[in-house]
């Protein structure tokens, strides 16, 4: 264990956020993503769920501030009844990063972004819709 570092964040996961470079995205799926056939880099947090490996990630990888969305979301397809959990995540952004837009996919546009990603994560999360792509940005000091 590290001090400052979340504990759900495992050393494989480090290793990539550390690997990442600017513009490289990162995938957390929700448990019915199928992560394993996309994934050029598996990384498995099954325990746990998309906004939890959401904000302990947003403490240590900065977002891409060169583009209009660094946050992308996989769309339901129906703006009148947007996933819950997508809240949740508005929150976790907003405490980490600030107001910063985000972009809804297409379902299949969203996987075949996913095949692209540096890495994709799997999760436990059992909410419907629960997928993320964040795009790295710099540190700057």
């Amino acid at each position: 264990m590290l001090k400052g570092i979340s504990p759900i964040l495992s050393p494989e996961l480090l290793k990539i956020l550390m690997e990442m470079g600017h513009g490289d995205e990162i995938v957390i799926g929700d448990g019915n993503f199928p992560a394993a056939s996309v994934a050029q880099r598996l990384v498995r947090l099954d325990g746990h769920g998309v906004n939890e490996i959401l904000g302990a990630i947003l403490q240590l990888l900065p977002l891409d501030t060169y583009v209009e969305a660094p946050v992308a979301l996989m769309d339901n397809g129906d703006p009148a009844d947007p996933p819950p959990i997508w809240a949740d995540y508005r929150s976790t952004v907003d405490a980490a990063e600030g107001d910063r837009p985000f972009e809804l996919v297409e379902r299949f546009a969203f996987y075949e972004r996913a095949k692209k990603a540096y890495a994709v994560i799997a999760t436990g999360e059992t909410a419907i819709y629960a997928n993320v792509i964040l795009k790295k940005g710099v540190v700057l000091q």
